[in-house]
């Protein structure tokens, strides 16, 4: 099944209660269907970062029809049952215009500055496996037990019910065993690069290639699944696509010819880029695409040209 278009923003530099409640009622106006946060407590590598859930129910409370997310919650700051109970608060709040963003978290330095154990990638991953079938259950209204290697629940409901019930659920994923675990449990797959066991992400040009990108796709593919595939994009807006990615290029050290073809590159006018979300949709599935907010006005055009 083919899903239409939308676009949602990443709220990267919102730092007040000012700031957030005019961000999320400009991008309702321009069209945006999400407004998303990360979820960090330490300022690198994205800024300093308003915590999301309470964050996201103010922003619910100061618009009216657009949908709020998480870009993605790190498994391992919170207990499936107590993040079960939030979400499922905020989809009441908002009117059921919440959608769930989990990953396995990555950010190494985070985990150590908090004095949290940074395990192993296929503990931590095994982990969100867990939690993502625990969430599952809580957040469809019924009574979960669940037993596992990392979490055990015993008969437990989670109130309010979810208006949604449940809400969407993302999985942010790079790696081959995430990309399959998303694909078996998410409603939303974001292709992202690698994250590495040093906890970081890979910065390979390599992980940003059409091939690449198709491999991802395949992996997040379960049969019988309609999966939404996500992408956070960096556009770079002017009259010329090539002369864009030269200058992409030059800021990120790759070969100018390689860049026009990337999947998470958009380059030139907004009927340009338009036309590229329509090819690249038809060739990997891409309709949801996400934007930092420094880019929201000038990727306005575009989302009003294809949401």
């Amino acid at each position: 099944m083919s899903h239409r278009f939308r676009f949602g923003v990443v709220g990267e530099s919102v730092r007040t209660a000012s700031g957030l409640t005019a961000l999320a009622r400009r991008a309702e106006e321009l069209g945006y269907a999400t407004l998303t946060l990360r979820d960090h407590f330490v300022a690198e590598p994205f800024g300093d970062q308003l915590a999301p859930v309470p964050a996201l129910t103010a922003a619910a409370c100061a618009t009216r029809t657009l949908r709020v997310g998480t870009l993605v919650l790190a498994n391992d700051y919170r207990h499936p049952v107590m993040l079960a109970k939030e979400a499922a608060t905020l989809d009441h709040l908002s009117g059921g215009r919440f959608e769930l963003g989990v990953g396995a978290g990555w950010l190494r330095e985070e985990y150590l500055r908090a004095g949290m154990p940074f395990d192993p990638a296929g503990v931590r991953v095994e982990r969100l496996e867990e939690s993502l079938r625990i969430l599952k259950d809580l957040l469809s209204g019924g009574k979960t037990t669940f037993t596992g290697e990392h979490y055990r629940v015993d008969g437990l409901e989670v109130f309010p019910t979810p208006v949604q019930a449940p809400p969407p659920l993302l999985v942010g994923a790079g790696s081959p065993r995430m990309l399959g675990i998303a694909g078996r449990h998410a409603d939303i797959v974001g292709i992202l690069p690698r994250a590495l066991p040093g906890g970081t992400i890979s910065e390979e040009i390599s992980e940003r290639m059409p091939d690449a990108i198709a491999r991802k796709v395949a992996l997040a593919r379960e049969p019988g699944r309609d999966i939404e595939l996500s992408l956070l994009v960096s556009p770079a807006f002017g009259p010329d696509p090539q002369a864009c990615a030269e200058r992409i290029a030059r800021r990120r050290g790759w070969d100018a010819g390689l860049v026009p073809d990337m999947p998470t590159q958009f380059l030139g006018p907004p009927e340009h880029i338009a036309g590229q979300m329509a090819a690249r949709r038809d060739r990997y599935g891409f309709t949801y695409y996400l934007v930092s907010d420094r880019d929201m006005e000038a990727f306005a055009p575009v989302v009003a040209l294809l949401a």
